[in-house]
């Protein structure tokens, strides 16, 4: 095998990508981990880092372009390393993200019989983000003096990169982050600086509800108020659809965006979007999906393999502002939501109210906790439920939440993850199962919420072991009994 060192030059075939969307490729033997080349280019690689098996290369020449490569729309896509697909065609992203999938259900949980089903697409996957947070920091001009500026950072650095428009989110934003921009110079506000802790201004968020037309705005400081903030209110007022002006106080040393505390400078510190027929409140710091569009997909995805009669317990366990429970509430007696932030909660009681649904109940703290002790609450004990939805962060579910589930022993699991590694890993705790009660996946069904980034959500349907097997046998009678049709024809 050839070993490589740094700054070798090598020519080498694509073969596929790493999760992090870096191409694959190997020269006799060795693997090579190109950024920016993408499967079935042929190129040339220079080696930037060398280890005994492995190295990782820049991409210097594309010598024979994929089949499969297209022109980006963003003329910053490979600097700022977002959208690692923009130069793969959407069609294949999508049947990578599905093989994906596969691999790690096979590889990470053990399963190479389970159906992972094709990916659910967008029609249009571009503009589709309601949601942007742009770092506002300092960068130097060709002239070589330096300038306040925002954008997004460039891959795996905090080097930032000056842009006004990102063309995965709404074009509205470049309006407000240039006026947001010149207001800062105008009034010499500093951009924050993460390596002295001084600076008061950090990120600029926008959100927007793609239904309503709603646009919130919330600039996040370092500090305890923004000098000028009625001019900035004024100017951001004449945008059309800005609903909500405030500011997020983060004070913290480190990479956290968001702080906890919130100041309204203009209107509601929320703005509203409908997703399934149900009106929603976002505030700045509530979590709700980036893509409305393909979100609705997806969770009618969830209600289906929930499979809901009108008489079921539900839980849903990392619960955000209630969507995912306000749209299974109509199809169940009771649902439990759980989450594990304070204003995140606020907003998916206000929702339930907003929607009139009254079969929804809403409770403050981390999922591991408040069901392993089996209280919601001091004196609110965890009734049995019948289905329960897991809907967590990209690390998965703690051990013993899943512990927790097992030994409650539903009828059946919806899991809606956001890493298919992590997924795998967890499927593969519940079907090892404790005290006789296991799980088994059924189906994954993917859903592109993210075009032209390596992210991909995944619904899984799991069923107690032996109500799995029992669902196996009819597949098998069924396909025996139209063989004997078959041959008797």
């Amino acid at each position: 095998m050839t070993e490589l060192k740094k700054n070798d030059s090598v020519r080498l075939f694509i073969e596929d990508f790493t999760k992090e969307g870096e191409g694959i490729g190997h020269v006799d033997g060795y693997t090579l981990f190109v950024k920016d080349a993408v499967i079935g280019d042929e190129v040339m690689a220079l080696v930037t880092k060398a280890k005994k098996n492995y190295a990782f290369a820049k991409m210097t020449e594309i010598l024979v372009p994929s089949p499969d490569r297209v022109k980006p729309r963003c003329a910053n896509a490979r600097r700022c390393g977002g959208c690692r697909f923009q130069e793969y065609s959407y069609e294949k992203q999508l049947e990578w993200k599905r093989a994906h999938v596969k691999d790690v259900m096979v590889r990470i949980g053990g399963f190479p019989d389970l159906e992972v089903r094709p990916v659910i697409g967008m029609e249009d996957p571009w503009r589709y983000r309601n949601k942007a947070q742009y770092p506002v920091g300092v960068v130097k001009k060709p002239d070589g003096s330096y300038e306040t500026a925002a954008g997004f950072y460039a891959g795996r650095t905090h080097f930032l990169i000056e842009t006004d428009d990102c063309v995965l989110t709404h074009e509205i934003n470049g309006q407000i982050v240039r006026r947001f921009v010149d207001f800062l110079k105008r009034y010499d506000i500093s951009p924050y600086d993460e390596q002295n802790h001084t600076g008061l201004v950090r990120h600029l968020l926008i959100r927007e509800g793609f239904a309503t037309g709603e646009i919130l705005v919330c600039p996040v400081i370092n500090g305890d108020r923004l000098p000028h903030a009625d001019e900035l209110i004024s100017l951001l007022r004449e945008v059309p659809g800005v609903k909500s002006i405030c500011l997020n106080v983060n004070k913290e040393k480190g990479n956290v965006i968001l702080g906890e505390q919130i100041l309204p400078l203009y209107g509601n510190p929320w703005i509203e979007d409908v997703l399934l027929g149900n009106r929603f409140r976002i505030s700045p710091r509530s979590f709700y999906q980036v893509n409305p569009v393909q979100t609705e997909k997806l969770y009618t995805e969830a209600l289906r393999a929930a499979d809901l009669k009108g008489t079921e317990v539900v839980y849903d366990l990392y619960c955000g502002i209630g969507t995912i429970s306000l749209c299974m509430a109509s199809r169940a007696r009771e649902v439990y939501g759980v989450e594990i932030v304070p204003d995140a909660v606020r907003d998916a009681k206000e929702n339930a109210l907003r929607n009139g649904i009254g079969n929804v109940h809403f409770y403050t703290g981390a999922a591991e906790d408040l069901v392993v002790r089996g209280e919601f609450e001091p004196g609110v004990p965890c009734p049995k439920a019948d289905v329960v939805v897991l809907d967590p962060p990209r690390k998965g579910c703690d051990a013993s939440l899943i512990d927790a589930v097992l030994k409650m022993a539903p009828d059946r699991i919806v899991y809606v993850s956001c890493d298919p590694a992590t997924l795998a890993r967890d499927l593969k705790l519940f079907a090892e199962g404790r005290d006789g009660v296991a799980f088994k996946p059924v189906y994954a069904q993917p859903t592109d919420l993210f075009g032209h980034t390596v992210h991909v959500e995944t619904v899984c349907l799991l069923s107690k072991l032996s109500e799995v097997k029992n669902h196996i046998s009819v597949k098998v009678d069924m396909n025996e009994m139209d063989l004997t049709a078959a041959e008797s024809k």
